[in-house]
């Protein structure tokens, strides 16, 4: 996702079919400005999403800190009756080579609490805030496509040509 979400963006292909809309290069990639709820409930993939979106520098976390629960379970034994324990196997460190999110969480850019009372009154106030700031980053970065340019020229005589 967060390949996708980061792409830069390099050209077109124009398009003479259907409505004409040209297609973007690479053609997988998510245009435009994006933000990122998160809460005290995500872990691990939880909390490595933001990470990741917040050092690709690909918009605004919004909501609360993110638990911090960021170690790897993998390659846990089975038991003979089938079961499974989990135990964390390995931590995460960045490309500075330090710990990073393990007990501590990603931090929003903006944050806002779930209040109680607003939820139950039917408002979802982390998801109203994230909505306001998407409405604002589409004012000042909106992503549209353009027109095609003027045709080519194919086909012409040489510059200084005389027949």
């Amino acid at each position: 996702m967060i390949d996708i979400m980061s792409r830069k963006l390099f050209g077109y292909f124009n398009s003479k079919a259907n409505d004409r809309r040209p297609w973007t290069t690479p053609m997988a990639g998510i245009w435009g400005p994006k933000v990122m709820i998160i809460n005290e409930r995500a872990g691990s993939g939880g909390d490595l999403l933001p990470y990741m979106f917040r050092a690709a520098d690909i918009g605004p976390l919004v909501g609360t800190r993110t638990w911090g629960g960021l170690v790897g379970t993998w390659d846990t034994p089975r038991f003979i009756d089938g079961g499974r324990m989990v135990a964390p196997r390995g931590g995460f460190f960045g490309v500075d080579a330090e710990w990073a999110v393990e007990g501590e969480g990603v931090a929003p850019d903006i944050e806002v609490i779930q209040e109680p009372k607003a939820v139950l009154e039917g408002h979802d106030p982390q998801l109203e805030r994230a909505v306001e700031e998407a409405l604002r980053l589409l004012r000042e970065e909106r992503f549209e496509l353009p027109n095609d340019p003027a045709d080519p020229v194919r086909w012409k005589r040489p510059d200084g040509f005389k027949e």
